[in-house]
């Protein structure tokens, strides 16, 4: 029997392979810890969050660990077009409509709909979405697995099934990654390389101008490894918070390769891959004081999302990638996180 969102309950599942444990809670389908090892053993939290689901619902969480939808990152005036309707979401980031509105996928309790140990450990959660839910048409039917796939690597496969009406779907993981381990300052210091070559520019408000920016001889570029903060004062605004398109990596599994970080000070290694077309990079730039787990306070840049996506307000760019879907259609997003030391 399933339960609905109002019966259910918002509790914390264990995925442990001996190498990589991980927590995850069905509350907005989220990753509260990952520990993994560094060159010499020590094992480490490397993801930003909170002890309690409380802190979660109540601290206006910035996304910590979470899955965000019906469409992450932001629509333009929460505004789009759409088979002859027009769609009005809530306004909850400056003008715009962000990360699927004020309750979005983030902030809902999802069903547990299997469990499974051994080699490769995994936990399937599904979220019912329905017409009308901050604003988007047509009832969504929305799951999430995350797999230990191997002792070096976590695997996330998200689908979402329109059942009656078309709909943009665009879901999105927004762990925030401190490969020195979540209390360890900010990640300044890390090296990171993104196999992306071009970014879409932004205008004030944060949208994409519909541009295709190529990243090369500007503070932009990740094409080679580079410290997060060697060109970060060159960025307008405070920080990264830019889509970039994944058009240059190798692949694995079917997936392309998106970035590389490497924290000097542990030695610690994400690979990230995907089957996104493009990729949020962010800062944590408006993550400042927030107190964390095991009384961390998390000050400026304490963390760096990646974000693998549909390009932000790819409903009202006819240029970029379609993020709609239509019922008899399946919305799949796969990512592989692969850690190791060097």
């Amino acid at each position: 029997m399933s339960t609905t969102a109002a019966d259910a309950k918002a509790e914390h599942f264990e995925l442990n392979n001996g190498t990589i444990r991980v927590t995850v809670t069905n509350y907005g389908a989220t990753i509260t810890s990952l520990y993994v090892p560094d060159k010499h053993g020590k094992v480490a939290d490397v993801v930003l969050g909170f002890d309690s689901i409380e802190a979660y619902v109540k601290d206006n969480a910035p996304y910590f660990g979470c899955i965000v939808g019906r469409v992450a990152n932001r629509i333009k005036e929460g505004k789009f077009h759409l088979n002859g309707v027009d769609y009005s979401l809530p306004i909850n980031n400056g003008p715009n409509s962000l990360h699927g509105g004020n309750k979005g996928f983030d902030k809902v309790v999802w069903d547990v709909v299997e469990q499974k140990d051994g080699d490769q450990p995994s936990i399937t959660f599904k979220y019912e979405s329905h017409d009308g839910e901050e604003g988007y048409p047509g009832d969504v039917s929305v799951t999430a697995t995350y797999t230990l796939t191997s002792s070096k690597t976590l695997r996330l496969d998200m689908e979402a099934v329109p059942k009656n009406k078309t709909t943009p779907i665009n879901l999105a993981h927004h762990t925030y990654w401190n490969l020195a381990g979540h209390s360890s300052g900010n990640v300044l210091e890390h090296l990171v390389q993104i196999s992306g070559s071009q970014i879409t520019p932004v205008d004030e408000n944060s949208i994409p101008t519909g541009e295709f920016l190529p990243v090369k001889g500007t503070a932009f570029d990740f094409t080679s490894e580079k410290k997060v903060g060697s060109s970060i004062r060159e960025v307008p605004g405070l920080g990264y918070d830019h889509n970039y398109v994944l058009d240059s990596g190798e692949k694995k599994e079917g997936l392309k390769h998106v970035a590389k970080v490497k924290d000097p000070s542990s030695s610690r290694v994400l690979n990230l891959w995907t089957d996104a077309p493009g990729v949020q990079f962010y800062t944590a730039n408006y993550v400042n004081g927030v107190r964390g787990k095991g009384g961390a306070v998390y000050e400026k840049h304490p963390g760096l999302c990646l974000e693998t996506q549909g390009f932000p307000n790819a409903i009202n760019q006819p240029n970029f990638p379609s993020i709609v879907v239509a019922p008899g259609d399946k919305y799949k997003h796969s990512m592989l996180f692969e850690f190791s030391a060097e």
